[in-house]
């Protein structure tokens, strides 16, 4: 394996869990991984060594993502948590209902919001790093993810003690 593919490799594991947290629709994930892995090796050369190549390969991602939602003609298709592998499967039974309770709640979301709300909690990409996978200002990253978390709040219903709603960061 050459220096250009173990680059890339390394970022497959995060590239797979946000797409299958973007659709949750294992087929369509996998799908979505492999034409960014051949884009990004096809494009290599657009990459900007000392660059951030996560950054790099989610923006690809996100621009075949819109570009696969365009060609469709039509806004992403979610799933429900029920069909399929669940995550939670290994889990009790009480923190399982709380992630596919969360889950649900995340496919509710507006695609926009979603994919701000993954790559700044679950990825853990700066508020300036996801403006540039996106292709939208900082200032509309910080905007839609407080609307996200916001909605999530809402529709999860958590309270801290003193009655104030609360929505805990995903790391």
């Amino acid at each position: 394996m050459g220096r250009r593919d173990a680059l890339i490799v390394q970022h497959i594991p995060r590239l797979r869990r946000y797409a299958r947290a973007l659709l949750r629709d294992p087929d369509r994930a996998e799908d979505l991984v492999q034409e960014t892995l051949a884009r990004a090796l096809d494009r290599f050369h657009f990459w900007h060594r000392g660059s951030d190549l996560r950054a790099w390969l989610f923006t690809l991602m996100h621009n075949q993502f819109v570009n696969d939602c365009r060609r469709e003609g039509r806004r992403p298709v979610t799933f429900s948590l029920d069909g399929g592998p669940d995550p939670a499967a290994e889990a009790d039974a009480a923190s399982g209902a709380g992630l596919r309770d969360i889950g649900a709640a995340l496919m509710r979301l507006p695609v926009e919001q979603r994919a701000v709300l993954l790559l700044v909690s679950l990825e853990g990409l700066s508020y300036r790093e996801t403006a540039r996978v996106l292709g939208i200002p900082p200032g509309t990253v910080m905007s839609r993810l407080h609307r996200a978390r916001e909605r999530l709040r809402h529709w999860l219903g958590e309270t801290r003690d003193d009655g104030v709603q609360r929505l805990r960061s995903v790391k």
